[in-house]
């Protein structure tokens, strides 16, 4: 079979971002960046308070490309195995047979993942990371694309375990959606009076179209000026008396491969730096790890991540 063009790639992708907003009405950013993810191949952390939309965001992906989903509800009594699977013993041939878990799939809602204890929470890690599961000593591969969709919400602290550096470094973006305006608001009661806008949404997408639109990715080109760009803003995280832990190489890559994904979304085969400064605050806030001082102080990652925007010299 041969591969889609570019032009035939856009064309899904701009279906994608049709269902997308249809659904999910106001957070264009959002959406955006959603799709950024996706072409990137790489997961999704949505943080934000109940009832603004994460789920069905998550959902509205999913049945918008024709790829098997999961959804998890991570709880405290959650154990690996649920997530993973495990061998089933059958007593009438003496035999095990491994039963697979849900995270063999293509698209995993992981809802609510920190209310989940932090050895259940590093099943995802290797899945994340390397695109495949090791359970009871024996590698299973997960078939690409493997998409991770998880959602905390950051007022409820009582039975919740914060998510450990080394897994917030495995996620591509985290988002925030934030409240509707009055207007999107008013709309959205309505879209809902007979029926929720996702039981309307098909697929647009195949899993092949999403495979070629990944390796497309891959494809734009990068100056090194640019490149030089995204490492010098980096490593002066690495060095800000502020952070307690700047970003580490891999979200040096992460951001990389981001802005590529932007490019091609926005029909490019190459990458400029807008599209490195539209991506540092949904990139690089989540790796760093704030001093006691600094926040106290009412500092935030991403206004560390302004001001370096403002201090680093732009290529030209």
């Amino acid at each position: 079979m041969d591969e889609p063009s570019a032009a035939e790639l856009h064309r899904k992708l701009n279906d994608l971002h049709g269902n997308l907003t249809r659904v999910i009405q106001g957070k264009d950013e959002a959406v955006r960046m959603l799709m950024v993810a996706l072409a990137a191949d790489g997961s999704v952390l949505m943080e934000d308070v109940p009832g603004v939309g994460k789920t069905t965001l998550a959902k509205t992906l999913a049945r918008s490309i024709d790829v098997e989903f999961q959804r998890i509800q991570f709880t405290p009594d959650l154990l690996p195995s649920d997530i993973l699977g495990s061998s089933i013993y059958n007593p009438v041939d003496g035999t095990f047979s491994f039963r697979k878990g849900p995270i063999f799939c293509s698209v995993l809602l992981a809802d609510e993942i920190n209310r989940a204890s932090p050895r259940t929470q590093s099943a995802l890690l290797e899945a994340m990371n390397e695109g495949q599961a090791t359970i009871e000593g024996r590698r299973y591969p997960l078939e690409p694309p493997f998409l991770v969709l998880a959602t905390q919400n950051p007022i409820e602290f009582q039975g919740t375990y914060p998510l450990p550096e080394a897994q917030l470094d495995r996620f591509l973006i985290e988002l925030d959606l934030g409240y509707p305006d009055a207007e999107t608001e008013v709309r959205i009661l309505y879209d809902q009076q007979e029926e929720h806008p996702l039981e309307r949404i098909r697929p647009v997408m195949t899993r092949q179209e999403v495979l070629a639109v990944q390796q497309s990715v891959r494809r734009v080109h990068v100056d090194e000026s640019v490149a030089r760009y995204m490492v010098e803003i980096v490593r002066r995280t690495r060095t800000d008396g502020r952070l307690k832990l700047g970003v580490s190489p891999r979200g040096s890559l992460m951001l990389f491969r981001a802005a590529q994904a932007a490019a091609f979304l926005d029909g490019r085969d190459f990458v400029l730096p807008d599209d490195v400064q539209r991506l540092l605050p949904y990139v690089l806030p989540h790796r760093m790890v704030l001093t006691s001082k600094a926040r106290y102080g009412n500092t935030t990652a991403r206004q560390i991540i302004e001001e370096l925007i403002e201090q680093v010299q732009v290529p030209t």
